[in-house]
């Protein structure tokens, strides 16, 4: 049985894919890691105190674990990553590069590393975007995850190495706050409105973006890292496609169950962000070559997110 580090294990896709991967592989065979203290991430099953751009550290964790799989996650975000650009380029490249080294050198088999729609720019074509296209993203994050892409494909063809990578659109969860993101209104709505609380949107009403539930985003993870490797024919990163939905149709949805929610819109620097991204995704790709499908749309992401969250707040 293959041994998991999953790195960034305390973000908000990684507390959910950890507990996918416990189960999946057993909870004795997955590593989680973060670069907090295990007291403020507290996670069940094995857990070490990691930090990624620690080269020899990354390589000690390997080897005295027999690790064979990495799930690499660690990244600054879209919106954070603007405020410390330099920092955000030095993780989310570096940690990158350390992990492809030892796939590189046959220490790991098999690596997962996530990209992003923000790889896509302003002069990307808004609807249905298709995988090969033009890029030119203007935020620090989608430089270094078109960057990482290009070293993915790179790490594959030159030296065999078995990475593989979805460009995410925003994902939306229940189980742990959002980290920085510019799509991360869609999970705050939720525990604003569940706690009876109006709602300050940074986007405008209209903004249309591409978006997932997270249990459709772990699903498609682990689909295309069980995947034949044959069937694969895109080694930089797979378009993934979910939801499209803007601020005022979650809103509308959200209604449906709390009729008195308010909602206002005040758009910062985010929005030049958001009007950067597309509005839809065409993953024909990912379809075709490891069979992915989502299974929630905006009603049904909005009815099991409002009951998760009712009972948590309730058992609070």
């Amino acid at each position: 049985m293959d041994k998991i580090l999953v790195i960034g294990a305390g973000g908000q896709l990684g507390t959910e894919l950890v507990s996918a991967l416990q189960l999946l592989h057993g909870r004795e065979n997955v590593v989680a890691s973060d670069i907090r203290p295990e007291s403020e991430v507290k996670m069940d099953g094995t857990y070490i105190c990691l930090d990624v751009l620690d080269e020899q550290a990354l390589h000690e964790a390997v080897i005295k674990h027999e690790i064979s799989q990495v799930y690499h996650l660690a990244a600054v975000l879209s919106a954070r990553g603007e405020s410390h650009p330099l920092f955000a380029w030095d993780l989310n490249m570096k940690s990158l590069l350390h992990v492809l080294e030892l796939g590189r050198i046959g220490r790991i088999k098999k690596i997962f590393w996530p990209s992003s729609i923000a790889v896509f720019g302003p002069d990307t074509p808004k609807e249905n975007t298709p995988q090969y296209t033009r890029m030119n993203p203007t935020t620090v994050y989608g430089i270094s995850k078109l960057a990482g892409e290009r070293w993915c494909d790179y790490y594959y063809r030159k030296y065999g190495v078995d990475v593989r990578s979805v460009r995410y659109p925003g994902l939306i969860g229940y189980k742990s706050l959002p980290g920085g993101g510019t799509t991360d209104y869609a999970v705050d709505i939720f525990y604003q409105a569940v706690q009876g609380r109006p709602f300050s949107c940074f986007l405008q009403a209209g903004t249309r973006l591409p978006m997932m539930y997270m249990e459709d985003a772990v699903n498609a993870t682990l689909k295309l890292m069980q995947a034949d490797p044959s069937r694969l024919s895109v080694r930089s990163s797979y378009n993934l496609a979910g939801i499209s939905f803007s601020p005022d149709e979650i809103y509308a949805e959200i209604k449906t169950h709390f009729p008195e929610f308010a909602i206002s819109y005040q758009p910062d620097y985010r929005q030049a962000i958001a009007d950067s991204w597309p509005s839809g995704i065409d993953d024909t790709v990912a379809q075709n070559d490891w069979d992915w499908q989502p299974h929630f749309d905006l009603a049904r992401m909005t009815s099991e997110i409002i009951g998760h969250l009712t009972e948590q707040f309730q058992r609070a």
